[in-house]
């Protein structure tokens, strides 16, 4: 018994063969990437949204930022503006360099005058010391020394004038003053205690006499102190140096801004920022949106008020069209009964219609007779509400009613004279 075998597939079989699995191969991948490429464009999409939002989000962050340090620089150069414009000098000291005649017999161990010196109240010859209105108290130190002529000298007078511009005198007063008593024994416990720093030149045996002038002192803005005359009233007295200070007693803000300085400096600055920010934010408003309150807002507002006139004059010819029918229904006759007294009454209804419409003849002035075209007016009064408000409410303009037109006289033949 024989095996049948099949014949091999032809050259031209296996080609194809080998192309359709060649095909079913690569057919795979194809749809894998034909899958994958809207997700691709998509995640780049994505990206670039995300890349675009994020570079204007630094570039808004940093106009911002920009923004915020200008106006911190702004508020802090804008209080110390006022803090340097509004607070006068705290303290003024200046030398007082004395002068007297010396002409006299330079046997004598006493001065020939008393001792004399002129101050000015002005800095670099220009500035005032003294800001108007604002108290200063005003004293004199006076260095002397120990000797035995100071203290058999014993209490002299101080005296001080102060002068305007023109010389005038403004104001003038005299303070007495000493030294201060040490006995004899106390100057030798100290004379042995601070041998050494007297010896090295490091002490000396002096005092510091300390006057006051003047304790509530305001200068006046129409005549102003320019400087000032000191005068001690003796001609045996010794002087080291002399030292005049002028120093000013603050009241309300500049009392907070002289002994709170810290503190007024961060309130000040924060005000100035708040101000300023707000000034900026309202600009950036105006610019954005024309206002406060968007254009919208407005013209919806606008449309809104329009529409409540519209509203109001529909009411209005609905009012007035729902009068005139119920006049004609109450001249109109009723039709209740049979359906023969109905059309009775159609049929009468029709003939007072057509002799209605006929002209009635209305003598005038000049003796003509003319036909009367009231009915004519009167016979448009037939159409229908719809059409009544479409025609009265054309164009958002309300017409004249046809009451109006009824009470209005036809002009006669002799007008058209």
């Amino acid at each position: 018994m024989q095996e049948h075998k099949d014949p091999p597939p032809a050259p031209e079989q296996q080609s194809a063969q080998t192309r359709a699995r060649t095909r079913s191969v690569c057919s795979g991948p194809d749809t894998m990437g034909g899958a994958m490429g809207p997700v691709l464009h998509w995640l780049h999409d994505v990206a670039a949204v995300t890349l675009l939002k994020a570079r204007r989000t630094l570039f808004q962050a940093a106009i911002l930022l920009c923004v915020l340090v200008l106006l911190l620089w702004v508020s802090i150069f804008l209080y110390g503006s006022f803090y340097y414009s509004y607070m006068p000098t705290v303290s003024f000291s200046t030398p007082v360099h004395f002068y007297y005649t010396s002409d006299c017999d330079a046997s004598e161990s006493a001065l020939c005058s008393f001792p004399t010196a002129n101050i000015s109240f002005m800095k670099n010859e220009r500035d005032q010391v003294m800001a108007f209105g604002q108290p200063y108290r005003i004293s004199i130190e006076l260095e002397m020394p120990e000797s035995p002529v100071n203290e058999q000298l014993g209490m002299f007078m101080v005296k001080m004038t102060s002068y305007t511009k023109n010389g005038k005198t403004v104001s003038s007063v005299g303070r007495s003053t000493m030294l201060h008593y040490r006995s004899s024994l106390l100057q030798t416990l100290s004379t042995l205690l601070f041998s050494p720093f007297l010896l090295t030149g490091m002490a000396e045996q002096k005092q510091l006499i300390e006057v006051e002038l003047f304790s509530d002192y305001k200068t006046n803005a129409y005549q102003p102190t320019v400087g000032a005359i000191i005068e001690i009233q003796s001609k045996r007295v010794q002087i080291y140096s002399s030292q005049l200070r002028i120093h000013a007693y603050f009241t309300g803000i500049r009392y907070v801004l002289y002994n709170f300085p810290l503190t007024s400096a961060v309130i000040g600055v924060a005000s100035n920022f708040a101000f300023l920010s707000a000034i900026v934010l309202f600009s950036y408003l105006q610019f954005i949106w024309g206002g406060l309150w968007p254009p919208d807002q407005v013209r919806v507002r606008v449309m809104m008020g329009d529409n409540t006139r519209f509203q109001q004059r529909r009411e209005e010819a609905r009012k007035r069209m729902e009068k005139e029918n119920s006049q004609k229904e109450f001249y109109a006759p009723k039709s209740i009964g049979s359906v023969n007294e109905a059309s009775d009454s159609q049929a009468n209804d029709t003939a007072a219609e057509l002799s209605s419409k006929r002209p009635s003849v209305i003598p005038d002035a000049s003796g003509a007779d003319v036909p009367d075209t009231k009915d004519e007016e009167g016979s448009h009064d037939s159409k229908m509400p719809e059409e009544k408000e479409s025609s009265d409410m054309l164009d958002g303009c309300q017409l004249p009613h046809q009451g109006e037109t009824a009470l209005r006289q036809r002009p006669g033949p002799w007008m058209s004279l």
